[in-house]
């Protein structure tokens, strides 16, 4: 079993599409970009594996009377899924999915829910997953990987954004499709490159 990290999917939310600063979404329409993270999911995410998405599912112009919309594009993606809320995600959402758990193959519930975070080990590091970037301050082997500010990055080397339009994706040796989470070694990767990449920029700025 693996995990995979990914936050800030917006499924639904139009107001996204073409692009800007804030949250790049280069599609037509909604249903493209439905279809393209589908993919870029299940490419990589099978049913044995958990994913954490730290919040903001979606932003559905109905609000709670699209949980149904929603819930039908999270049947489609493969793997248990651990929700930590976002600002976006109201209780009854949640209250819904946990209603209507589709349940994966083997019996067990598909979804989970935190409503602040979690904390995870793996490759020597703690990691308090959130959707709010944290301060940490000094710590050793603590990371935080968080969500919410789409396109943009905490210039500290331990806040690794994992949103899907995250701009700490760029740090990536191989570039993977819109919408994909990201494994434990990509992680590694993307912290090792950005605390080298903040190194330059205060060496620069001595």
């Amino acid at each position: 079993m693996k995990k995979f990290f990914i936050a800030d999917t917006h499924f639904f939310h139009e107001r996204l599409l073409g692009s800007s600063d804030f949250a790049p979404r280069p599609y037509e329409s909604i249903e493209e970009m439905h279809q393209v993270m589908i993919a870029s999911w299940n490419a990589v995410v099978t049913e044995k594996d958990t994913v954490y998405h730290l919040g903001d599912v979606a932003m559905h112009p109905d609000y709670d009377k699209g949980s149904q919309d929603i819930l039908d594009i999270l049947r489609q993606l493969q793997g248990k899924i651990v929700f930590i809320k976002g600002n976006h995600d109201s209780r009854n959402f949640f209250n819904f999915l946990d209603t209507h758990d589709p349940k994966l193959a083997n019996g067990e519930a598909k979804f989970a829910f935190e409503d602040v975070g979690a904390i995870v080990k793996f490759n020597h590091h703690q990691y308090y997953l959130t959707h709010y970037p944290m301060l940490l301050g000094q710590t050793v082997n603590i990371r935080n990987l968080h969500g919410h500010i789409h396109h943009y990055s905490v210039p500290i080397a331990d806040d690794i954004n994992v949103g899907v339009d995250a701009p700490e994706r760029d740090f990536l040796s191989q570039p993977i499709p819109f919408g994909t989470p990201l494994t434990e070694n990509q992680i590694d990767e993307i912290a090792e490159k950005k605390a080298q990449e903040l190194a330059k920029i205060r060496d620069a700025g001595v």
